[in-house]
């Protein structure tokens, strides 16, 4: 129901969403002699931020059609290379004559990025992609909306995700890395628990959690809090909905997106409410590039994508009540999840010093139950002054972090080509 009426108040209210875009295009126009008037300015501004709180956001676009390596252009373009109802494997494909150009002419490490399927798209991670693409050949998940999977296709659970996740590993041939932000975590340890267990080829050369909630007992947030407090039966009763029609989905039940945009917004809801009245003020005062800048990421941020039921309630039960993977009792297939089985992966992981999504020490959770690693395979690292997103994206991120994990990619691959050979 509450879909519903969701999809019911944004269409009685598109006559006044017309409106105020005739407004806005009227007092941005050229033509309009008054337009840089004080006034006009005013009613300008007011239409646009009322124009753009109401609209909807659709998928973002990666806008990725190059990047600069060492100092030299290099086109690149998103394919997709392996498909399911529920996700698409891109390879972001540079141009090999620009590479060449750009004085690489060896085969980088491929490196899966595993996005989080949390609510917003795997654009979220555009600022992830580019820095990898400095290095390796960059694959990532781009996670379906739930409203758009109709009900034929069947049920997406936490251990659909984990076996999804292995079989994009299989594609990337022996050895590839795999980097899991935020919310894959969990799964992405299972995936390369189980992979080892049976010898796979394709199990990760590297692994490299940012920002996860591996074992969410340790420092716990205010959504761990949420999430521990309420009794599953809640979750079940308040967060889930039937997609309505239109949808291709329509009846699947689902973890709305607008749902969990509203729950983010809300635990900041000072830091938006002033974000926006500055951007009122910035287009009042003519400032264009800041005003740019708020519509840049808030487009990104308010773009948001539904939770199948099943994945999102497995999730809050697994992660956030249960526990299960760091006490031992996470069981996938009818197969016990053991990350002890882990003998040669390189494992990283990396937080935010304020990061207030998962608390420190809830991602370095994975070296503990990693007991087959040795310390040549580990490494930990804290990032100063960032939060949740400085993890895996921003200045810090593209100065700091990733250095930090190219690096251990290239210690681990170095290892792993040395035991090809004497093989």
């Amino acid at each position: 129901m509450l879909y519903t009426l969701y999809e019911a108040g944004y269409y009685a209210s598109t006559p006044l969403r017309f409106a105020t875009r005739a407004m806005r295009d009227f007092w941005s126009s050229p033509l309009n002699p008054a337009k840089d008037s004080d006034l006009g300015r005013r009613l300008f501004a007011n239409a646009d931020l009322f124009a753009n709180l109401t609209r909807r956001y659709g998928k973002p676009a990666w806008n990725i059609d190059s990047v600069e390596i060492d100092g030299k252009p290099v086109r690149v373009r998103p394919t997709v290379v392996s498909s399911t109802p529920w996700v698409k494997m891109i390879h972001f494909s540079r141009d090999m004559s620009d590479m060449r150009k750009a004085g690489r002419r060896e085969l980088e490490p491929a490196v899966l990025i595993v996005a989080p399927l949390s609510g917003h798209y795997a654009t979220l991670l555009r600022g992830t992609v580019e820095a990898f693409l400095q290095d390796h050949e960059v694959f990532i998940t781009d996670w379906s909306n739930a409203r758009d999977v109709p009900l034929m296709e069947g049920r997406f659970d936490f251990h659909d995700f984990v076996d999804h996740v292995r079989d994009m590993l299989r594609l990337l041939g022996p050895r590839p890395h795999v980097v899991a932000v935020c919310q894959p975590g969990p799964a992405v340890l299972a995936a390369a628990a189980l992979m080892s267990e049976d010898d796979e080829e394709s199990r990760p050369g590297t692994m490299t959690i940012m920002g996860s909630p591996i074992d969410a007992r340790l420092s716990p947030t205010v959504t761990n809090k949420l999430a521990e407090e309420k009794p599953f039966a809640w979750f079940k009763s308040n967060m889930i909905d039937a997609v309505p029609a239109p949808y291709p989905g329509m009846g699947r039940r689902v973890y709305p997106g607008f749902v969990q945009l509203y729950s983010f917004m809300s635990m900041n809801k000072e830091k938006h409410e002033g974000a926006h009245k500055q951007y009122l003020k910035d287009l009042m005062a003519g400032d264009g590039d800041s005003a740019e800048k708020h519509l840049e990421f808030y487009d990104e941020y308010l773009s948001v994508l539904d939770l199948p039921e099943e994945f999102y309630l497995q999730t809050i039960d697994y992660v956030f009540q249960s526990y299960l993977l760091p006490k031992g009792e996470l069981i996938h297939r009818g197969r016990p999840v053991q990350p002890g089985s882990i003998r040669d992966i390189g494992l990283l992981t990396v937080e935010g010093e304020n990061d207030d999504i998962s608390g420190i020490g809830q991602t370095q959770a994975a070296h503990a139950l990693c007991t087959g690693l040795s310390d040549d395979f580990k490494e930990d690292y804290v990032q100063p002054h960032v939060g949740h997103y400085g993890v895996f994206n921003g200045r810090r991120f593209r100065e700091e972090i990733y250095p930090r994990v190219r690096a251990f990619i290239r210690r681990q691959e170095a290892g792993i080509e040395k035991k090809r050979d004497a093989a």
